[in-house]
């Protein structure tokens, strides 16, 4: 780390560039996954258990995976990781070409991405850090947050595009090649420094664990934002939950619209990554995260709560998406400021584990909710109020749902926010 400030962006342009061609391939086949289930089962609830397979083993197992990413080889550990994950979708590639391709092949398939993802991550977040130097952290935290971008862009677009094609069958080729991509070129390419670990190698796992929750109780700001974070992510979970049920079955709808609503999202995301990037420093980054998610939470769930057509649909989102890379990006600052290099990967993980753990109790609540209370409360409302501010048929309880999560959302800004107010953060 002496020499990292005489180093160039080279290895992390390799490494940024690569692995968002690597996210873009599994986000295809996410989305693709996503839209056969939906085919096969036309529930919500089902839908959302894809989403809640990968993330529980990444909240409970977090803490223990980011002290194994401190403990050894950042780049070895990614390899693997990146590896097995591979081999899952070659799993899923034979059974489909077998005809035997189930729900319960594909939830515990994604639990076992979800482990993969739990180890990979924190691993990724400390690479990161150890090939940018610091005076660009803004600047490659807004090139990162470009990348989800237009990964979130492309990847509902291309997913749908070649699922109707070609089928589930041809996404999962094109999700292998990408990996194959980005790990010749993590193995052959990149060189990441090691990190002084001060002997932390003789200590154990469960150890090295507790040191990271050690570290945020040491820093409440950080932990608020954490905190603050996971209300959000409960919230935006069960959006994620109740969006395919609000336009698949509308008329104006469909699988298609779907993709064209959520790759707006993606477009959103872009303009906030570039102005991430230019952005001057801000006088307090921690009023920054909380307004940027009071905007996105207090205006996208309501305009798609009342409105009818793809039009607004597309235009909620980018006004709800807007903010998040700007969010993310000083967030990201905040923490890589804050933490010692050796102490990141553990942190990074506690930070997995509590700012995580709400998005697969959202998930289950958006489905349940939408299948369960909202579609039928909405059934049974034939000519009323309810049908006048939310629709009728099919989806109209997506959209009551929509509303409730809109009114959820300001309250958990409203409440963090007072407390985070007493904060604030300069570089």
């Amino acid at each position: 780390m002496n020499n990292k400030k005489q180093n160039s962006l080279r290895d992390f342009y390799i490494l940024w560039s690569t692995q968002s061609l690597s996210q873009l391939g599994s986000a295809i086949t996410s989305f693709a996954l996503t839209l056969w289930l939906y085919d096969e089962t036309g529930s919500a609830l089902n839908t959302a258990g894809l989403t809640i397979c990968s993330y529980l083993p990444y909240v409970v197992m977090s803490i223990f995976a980011g002290a194994i990413t401190d403990k050894f080889d950042k780049k070895k550990t990614m390899l693997i990781c990146d590896l097995l994950a591979a081999v899952s979708s070659v799993v899923v590639f034979a059974l489909y070409k077998m005809d035997s391709l189930s729900i319960w092949h594909l939830y515990m398939i994604n639990a076992i991405n979800g482990l993969m993802n739990t180890v990979q991550q924190p691993a990724s977040e400390v690479a990161y850090t150890m090939v940018i130097p610091k005076d660009y952290y803004q600047k490659t935290g807004g090139l990162q947050s470009l990348s989800r971008s237009l990964v979130s862009i492309g990847n509902p677009i291309i997913a749908s595009a070649i699922y109707e094609l070609a089928g589930l069958d041809a996404v999962i080729v094109v999700d292998l090649s990408t990996f194959a991509v980005a790990f010749l070129a993590l193995a052959v390419f990149i060189s990441i420094p090691k990190v002084d670990k001060n002997n932390e190698n003789e200590e154990g796992v469960l150890q090295l664990s507790k040191e990271g929750l050690k570290c945020l109780k040491h820093n409440p700001l950080i932990l608020y934002v954490i905190l603050f974070m996971s209300g959000v992510n409960l919230i935006a979970s069960a959006f994620d939950a109740v969006l395919p049920a609000l336009i698949i079955p509308n008329p104006r709808g469909g699988k298609s619209v779907l993709g064209i609503v959520t790759s707006c999202s993606g477009v959103a995301m872009v303009l906030g990554s570039l102005i991430a990037t230019v952005m001057p420093k801000p006088k307090n980054r921690v009023k920054v995260i909380f307004l940027s998610m009071l905007i996105s939470l207090g205006t996208e769930n309501f305009v798609l709560a009342f409105s009818r057509y793809p039009i607004l649909w597309c235009l909620a989102q980018i006004i709800g998406w807007i903010c998040v890379p700007i969010m993310s990006t000083n967030q990201n600052v905040i923490m890589r400021n804050s933490i010692p290099e050796h102490l990141q990967g553990r942190v990074y993980a506690c930070r997995n584990t509590l700012q995580f753990f709400t998005i697969p109790i959202g998930l289950f609540i958006g489905g349940f909710m939408v299948d369960e209370i909202c579609e039928p409360f909405m059934a049974s409302q034939v000519g009323s109020i309810w049908n006048l501010l939310f629709g009728s048929g099919k989806g109209s309880g997506a959209a009551f749902m929509m509303f409730i999560l809109g009114v959820a959302g300001v309250v958990v800004c409203l409440v963090f926010g007072k407390k985070l107010s007493q904060y604030q953060y300069t570089d």
